[in-house]
């Protein structure tokens, strides 16, 4: 297994092409702000964190920084052991990987041995990964696309870059988790909620809606992490469902009651509001989860989750696709299914409490099964105008 970990800081090689008009444009200033934004303490996918300090499982400190303990932990997290004699080889595929390898580098390796199919496997940053795709076109040696955000998926289907699946793997997960034209499938689900402080927050004091976060009395009380790739499909949601004008002053309402900005680190604000510097934060729910095995169970920070239809519920996925030129198209198909398998779905409900998507499996610990959320019917291909959505984010100031 080949693993090629090329979290670049330096985008100079795009320069010529990533300020081109219109999405592809705006997916090379997403891959700039993603290696260029401010740190925070705890990271989480896409995080980085600076030297000495200790990512969570599924994190990948930046070339020459100092991982802590954590970063090897997932594989016995997950329960993975890679015994016996591997499978005879039998060829290669590339997958270029927006999930950080501390976090998926394990279940590959493990597939590698148990399939005969050697990975190789390019990580960095979902939106640069987006990029380069863009940039190198039917040239690119990747056979398949893991993302760890939708709206990525849906600009690759968008602009062509992905083939039909089959019918046979798109069926493994609800309709709504995957692409209405059957470009791309959802391989796990992460709920957007509103993390709370136990010890300053009143459970019945807490809004239905994501939109009441504008209330004077939650004024310097909330957190969000507005350079995230999460926060931001959520913003484009905000749009589809409620309009452009609406996100706006939504945003600007946030903004004006002194909301504090956690640059790209969701588990910084459920820390922030563990050590009362905060009292609530807009995270996916499986920060919570990150952060309490370090701190253990005990830590004052509980999920809310919204009512129903309410944007602040999204149910957003990571998710996969094959490129429309794919060298090793029915290679790259076998991943797929490994990861849409129960041993697959299984990795990821251990090593980070992520939803399964794959029918039968049970949900994360102290979360109702995915099927019971309250989650807007929302068509996840329509979440693919990043660019709108980070033209929004300039505009009112938050990038």
């Amino acid at each position: 297994m080949t693993v090629v970990n090329k979290r670049e800081s330096n985008l100079a090689a795009t320069a010529g092409w990533r300020f081109a008009i219109g999405r592809r444009g705006m997916l090379g200033v997403m891959a700039a702000v993603a290696v260029s934004v401010k740190r925070g303490d705890v990271r989480a996918e896409g995080e980085t964190p600076a030297a000495g300090e200790t990512p969570p499982p599924g994190e990948t400190p930046e070339a020459g920084e100092t991982p802590g303990a954590e970063a090897s932990a997932v594989p016995d997290a997950a329960g993975i052991e890679i015994v016996g004699t591997p499978a005879p080889r039998r060829g290669e595929v590339t997958i270029y990987s927006g999930r950080s390898e501390n976090l998926v580098g394990p279940w590959f390796a493990l597939f590698d041995h148990e399939s005969g199919i050697d990975v190789e496997v390019r990580y960095a940053g979902t939106g640069e990964l987006a990029a380069t795709l863009l940039e190198e076109g039917d040239r690119s040696p990747a056979s398949a696309f893991f993302a760890q955000d939708v709206g990525a998926l849906g600009l690759m289907a968008s602009e062509g870059l992905f083939q039909p699946l089959p019918q046979e793997i798109l069926d493994r997960v609800p309709e709504r988790f995957r692409s209405p034209e059957g470009r791309w499938v959802g391989v796990t689900g992460r709920a957007r909620v509103l993390a709370y402080s136990t010890e300053r927050v009143q459970e019945t004091d807490l809004p239905a809606s994501v939109m009441d976060l504008v209330d004077q009395k939650w004024r310097g009380r909330i957190g969000w992490a507005q350079e995230n790739a999460s926060f931001q499909s959520f913003v484009t949601a905000l749009r589809v469902m409620k309009g452009e004008d609406a996100a706006r002053a939504w945003l600007e309402g946030m903004i004006a009651n002194d909301t504090v900005n956690f640059g790209d680190s969701n588990a910084a604000i459920v820390r922030a509001i563990g050590e009362g510097e905060i009292d609530l934060g807009l995270v996916n729910h499986y920060y919570l989860y990150a952060v309490r095995k370090e701190e253990g169970d005990d830590f004052p920070v509980a999920n809310h989750f919204f009512a129903a239809d309410d944007p602040g519920s999204l149910i957003n996925v990571s998710g996969i696709g094959v490129l429309a030129n794919a060298p090793e198209p029915a290679l790259a198909l076998e991943v797929i299914g490994g990861l849409l398998s129960e041993q697959g779905q299984d990795y990821f409900l251990d090593a980070t409490n992520e939803y399964p998507l794959v029918a039968g499996m049970p949900a994360p610990a102290d979360l109702k099964p995915i099927a019971d959320t309250a989650s807007p019917d929302i068509d996840l291909g329509s979440l693919s105008d990043l660019a709108g959505t980070l033209e929004l984010l300039a505009e009112v100031g938050l990038l």
